[in-house]
């Protein structure tokens, strides 16, 4: 499999900023290519998670820590262009994901699709699963005759104070028409989270699993709105 390689981030302490646009095309070029392996990987390598009526939630040893790279898919009734300017940062992620509590676009950059958010997200089972906070830099972009919105954490100024920070590894969301109605979409998740903070796996696999059946849940309701 394609295993991801970071470029060395240009973060450090001294210079918090991302550096030229030759930086950002490496580094969204290499997310790219990184969720379209995901894509790739073939149906007998994952082990179902979770299973309703719409949604099927598998997992794989993540090559990336020693947790699970996840990968959900259901059908959503509305085109790729709509879902995702739903999933992307913008506008709307904040309004129906109930996960999220927070989220700020702290950087953009030239390349189109590409910027830096900081989030947060709500405590999980009983706040067994404290919130966490994220920043990660996003980039969306076509993918064949659809959508692909992908990303990862970087290293980003001080975490919050009682805040554990926790890291995306290469994460992203294919949405496609479907061949037999192109007005629904076939939304296809790939999430790898370090949660960090001393937690038991169990506790982890379990709440990665519900919080992406409930993430399809949010968005089909925001959509229908």
């Amino acid at each position: 499999h394609f295993v991801w390689e970071s470029p060395v981030f240009p973060y450090s302490k001294k210079n918090k900023r991302m550096g030229g646009i030759t930086d950002v095309s490496i580094l969204s070029t290499n997310l790219r290519s990184t969720l379209i392996s995901y894509y790739g990987i073939k149906e007998d390598e994952w082990q179902v998670a979770k299973k309703t009526k719409d949604v099927t939630v598998w997992r794989r040893p993540s090559d990336e820590f020693s947790g699970y790279l996840y990968k959900a898919e259901g059908v959503v009734k509305d085109i790729p262009k709509r879902t995702v300017d739903y999933i992307r940062p913008g506008p709307y992620r904040l309004d129906w994901d109930s996960l999220m509590t927070t989220m700020d676009i702290v950087e953009k950059f030239d390349q189109q699709g590409c910027c830096i958010m900081r989030y947060m997200t709500a405590g999980q089972l009983w706040n067994i699963i404290a919130p966490r906070e994220f920043v990660d830099f996003s980039y969306t972009t076509d993918y064949e005759n659809g959508l692909l919105s992908c990303g990862v954490s970087v290293e980003h100024g001080e975490s919050g104070r009682n805040c554990v920070r926790g890291f995306n590894h290469p994460c992203g969301w294919f949405c496609r028409p479907l061949e037999d109605n192109v007005n629904h979409s076939l939304l296809t998740g790939f999430i790898q989270t370090d949660l960090r903070g001393m937690l038991p796996q169990s506790v982890v696999d379990s709440a990665m699993a519900s919080s992406l059946v409930g993430f399809y849940t949010d968005l089909r309701k925001a959509l229908q709105m």
